[in-house]
């Protein structure tokens, strides 16, 4: 016989689809010696599921429901409201009332309740579902608790509810919800604990609202809650609060608003004692979940009641360090573009790749830099190269180091973050001294990558098995040594230094600001320029075709590149785009991670951008775009070297610049070849990688080959070796990848999981002004297009592009746009050098500017200065 009733010691947090993820807590929580939770039971899943196939009417609703977007407010709304209807209009079955009155019975039938939802999607580690349905306090009598029952089944689908499962990915359907039903208790002060700062995320900061009367008051925002912070058991701060009202429980149910006298509006709620007191409980129930916790809590004669503990979910992971002391890490995706979360096979990939230790959080990777902050020999020298990345690490860092409160200052030597000096208080000399005697450096370095990839596309054709994995990692190992050789490090800097001596000398000698982002236009062997401008010249091979034109307008998939065989053009267009993908098709979004789709494997993600040039650009835009920045440069250099010889010493000054100038002109555009090459290669071990997969496919190791991004290398060359997986851990990693893509990362995060937050210390801007990063110098207008994803890309001649980050595979789109601003990115950053290359006032490091600025919205952006303005 069905139990539809389950008393909370019949319950823990194996029932979480019996009794919900509240139901499962509490059950959970009345186990743990020392904690008092009030009593009480839970109406099941099983009976919410028997009301539902008792009313059919709901099922038509929500298939309606289920093909809603999150956006159609007054559709949702609509339907929800019938769905509710129909639910709180259904009678409670005889077998259920009997279960649930015998155990009001065993309770004491005369109590007040609370009577509570517990969603089986709900207090989860990845999603709290926290406020979505209904609780009321203090029902009393059967009938009502009867009632109330029904009407928490019906709030599973409010609007919020609804809107909220919509936009996590939950199937309506599939969510079932229990009915927490617990003894009332009447409390003196009620409040909600956090065992991790929500503010910072610091995991060893306790956070404490409290307030007089029930909890709820406090919870829906209607009164206002004293704030204590606790640490290593002391009070760190307080602020008490002024309040004015509280809510209380009437003998004959339900609640009531009372004014709290003008003696205990200032009055502290807990004392330093009790504060305490409650902290050591949290800490007791963060220990046995395993997680920081969220806890509801009242107090009453003295003893605190906890009645409910959840996961905090908002918070970000911590990298995991291997012993106890203090570690500052650093976000890597700041630095590459690439903040999305990466797949387990892409993560070990790109550590293996990376030559120095990385630490992963959230499908993230983060770098620890204690030691060289600690160290009074790397700290500038690390500050200054973080800086040039993303100056808000800087500043995070700065703020951080200005505290003294984390990071103790030890002797040692440099960080090897410090390999690359920075140019500050570097001579010219300095600069020319390592390259000047080699006037073939860049071709050279290029034909000797060229050579070892096309060595490794023949040579891993014959490899599969364990014997694969080891043909990877050993030319891994060449890849890391090609890419630290001293030459190539040499003609890497050679262009970043120079161009930032240029800059600083400019501005002490003639006072103008940013002169080397002119001098950086149109430099040679840029090979992510020369990328964008390549697809000008498809537009110009597609432009005489209409046919292939419309085909391309409405082909997808596939269709993309086959369906061109039988038009007028289509050869044509056939060739143009296969020579691209040949040289450029490893390319993709995010393309610092392997299982990333690229452009040879999905090449109609590239149709948007040819349409687009197609309609913005006329014929001969590439070589013609070209040449005239070229020619901007030269007459730049021209001006400056005229101006630097009408001062005093102005020949040898003059000649120090041309020396510079002509180092930003031989070097700068190599700064984008390494990591062409890198990611070619990446491409070369994807499909050996996946021709594997498919082998496992076969065997019936594997469901799809798709399944092996979600083991790490190490992971995947064990079940080549083996020929054994537990497909299990792929459905677990597919589920925690989905949860790292709500999550956003953090510049700076310390080994307490507290968040150090930069910001730019700037002054004389206008006000109302969004603060970046100067990147490209120049003042443009224009209308705002944000653009969340490239295969949205739809843009016209002048607009302004505003995205969280631009890689290299973004950069096609700059040959249409006449400005840039991101959220993520530094001075060096593949989109800021192709941006003063192009021209394109650019500023960087806008702090939400996808959010702050709507598209079409018409703005100012100021390279030169570092500042956005909604006109």
């Amino acid at each position: 016989m069905e139990k539809y009733v389950l008393d909370f010691a019949d319950v823990d947090k194996t029932k979480l689809r019996l009794v919900g993820g509240k139901g499962a807590n509490l059950g959970e929580l009345s186990r743990i010696e020392g904690i008092r939770v009030p009593d009480g039971f839970c109406v099941s899943t099983e009976a919410f599921a028997r009301i539902m196939g008792e009313a059919p009417a709901v099922h038509e609703w929500l298939n309606r429901l289920s093909g809603l977007e999150p956006e159609q407010r007054e559709r949702i709304g609509e339907l929800s409201q019938e769905i509710r209807r129909i639910i709180e209009g259904v009678a409670v079955p005889e077998d259920i009332r009997v279960e649930v009155s015998s155990a009001l019975t065993r309770l004491g039938a005369h109590h007040a309740y609370a009577v509570r939802s517990s969603a089986t999607a709900e207090d989860l580690p990845t999603a709290s579902f926290a406020g979505q349905q209904d609780t009321y306090l203090n029902v009393i009598g059967e009938q009502e608790i009867l009632r109330h029952i029904r009407r928490c089944w019906a709030s599973l689908f409010t609007d919020r509810a609804v809107t909220y499962r919509l936009r996590n990915g939950f199937d309506h359907r599939q969510v079932r919800l229990a009915v927490v039903i617990q003894r009332m208790i009447v409390p003196q002060a009620a409040g909600v604990l956090f065992t991790a700062d929500p503010i910072s995320s610091n995991r060893k900061v306790s956070t404490i609202d409290a307030s007089f009367g029930l909890g709820e008051a406090l919870v829906s925002g209607r009164v206002s809650a004293d704030v204590y912070k606790v640490r290593d058991g002391k009070v760190i701060d307080k602020k008490v609060s002024t309040k004015k009202l509280a809510i209380h429980a009437l003998p004959a149910g339900g609640t009531i608003e009372q004014e709290i006298g003008p003696g205990s509006q200032n009055r502290q709620t807990l004392t330093d004692e009790q504060i305490l007191q409650l902290e050591r409980l949290g800490r007791k129930l963060e220990g046995h979940f395993g997680h920081p916790q969220d806890i509801e809590w009242c107090l009453a004669d003295g003893t605190f009641h906890v009645v409910q503990s959840r996961p905090i979910t908002t918070l970000y992971p911590v990298p995991r360090a291997a012993d106890r002391a203090n570690h500052v890490y650093v976000s890597v995706g700041h630095q590459q573009m690439m903040t999305d979360p990466m797949k387990p096979l892409g993560l070990s990939l790109f550590q293996i790749t990376a030559a120095r230790s990385m630490f992963e959080a959230g499908g993230r990777l983060f770098v620890d830099v204690t030691k060289g902050l600690a160290s009074a020999a790397s700290r500038a020298n690390l500050l200054d190269i973080l800086g040039q990345s993303d100056p808000l690490i800087e500043n995070a860092l700065v703020t951080l180091l200005e505290r003294g409160d984390f990071i103790e200052s030890t002797p040692g030597d440099p960080s090897d973050l410090g390999r690359i000096k920075s140019h500050r208080g570097m001579s010219s000399a300095d600069i020319l001294a390592p390259v000047e005697n080699d006037p073939g450096m860049v071709s050279d370095l290029i034909e000797r990558s060229e050579a070892a990839l096309a060595a490794l596309r023949q040579n891993i054709r014959s490899k599969s098995g364990p014997e694969l994995f080891d043909f990877i990692l050993e030319d891994i190992q060449q890849l890391t040594k090609t890419l630290w050789d001293s030459k190539n490090l040499a003609a890497i800097v050679a262009g970043i230094h120079a161009s930032a001596w240029i800059n600083d000398k400019m501005k002490e000698w003639l006072g103008e600001k940013n002169a080397a982002d002119t001098i950086a236009q149109s430099v040679p062997d840029n090979i992510t320029s020369e990328m964008g401008l390549a697809l000008l010249d498809i537009a110009d091979v597609i432009r005489p075709y209409p046919e292939v034109i419309e085909h391309l307008q409405r082909a997808t998939g596939d269709d993309v590149l086959d369906g061109l065989a039988k038009l007028d053009g289509g050869r044509e267009t056939r060739d143009a785009l296969g020579a691209f993908l040949d040289k450029y098709g490893m390319r993709c979004v995010g393309e610092i991670d392997i299982t990333r789709p690229r452009w040879s494997e999905r090449p109609e993600t590239l149709v948007p951008l040819i349409l687009g040039n197609v309609k913005n650009t006329p014929p001969g835009s590439g070589k013609r775009k070209f040449e005239e920045r070229r020619q901007e440069a030269l007459r730049k250099e021209q001006a400056l070297l005229e101006r630097l010889k009408q001062l005093p010493d102005g020949e040898r000054r003059a000649s120090e610049t041309k020396q510079m100038i002509e180092l930003v002109r031989k070097f700068m555009g190599y700064r984008e070849y390494p990591k062409y090459g890198k990611v070619s290669r990446y491409f070369v071990y994807k499909q050996a990688l996946l021709k594997e997969a498919e082998r496992l496919v076969r065997e019936g190791v594997i469901d799809e080959k798709e399944d092996i991004y979600y083991l790490t290398f190490d992971e995947l060359q064990e079940v080549a070796r083996t020929r054994r997986l537990d497909r299990s851990i792929i459905g677990q990693r597919k589920d925690e990848h989905r949860s790292f893509e709500k999550l956003t990362p953090p510049r700076v995060i310390t080994s307490d999981g507290e968040i150090i937050a930069g910001e730019y210390k700037r002054r004389n801007l206008p006000a109302e002004a969004m603060v970046g990063l100067p990147v490209s110098s120049g003042v443009t207008e224009g209308r705002a297009r944000v653009i969340l994803d490239m295969k949205d890309a739809e843009l016209e001649e002048g607009d302004i592009l505003i995205t969280p980050f631009t890689d290299p595979s973004w950069t096609p789109l700059f040959v249409s746009i006449k400005g840039l601003v991101t959220e993520v990115g530094g001075l060096m950053t593949h989109g800021a050098v192709i941006a003063r290359e192009y021209g394109l006032p650019a500023v960087v490091g806008v702090e939400h500017a996808t959010q702050r600025i709507k598209d079409g919205q018409r703005i100012r952006v100021n390279g030169t200065d570092g500042y956005v303005e909604i006109l």
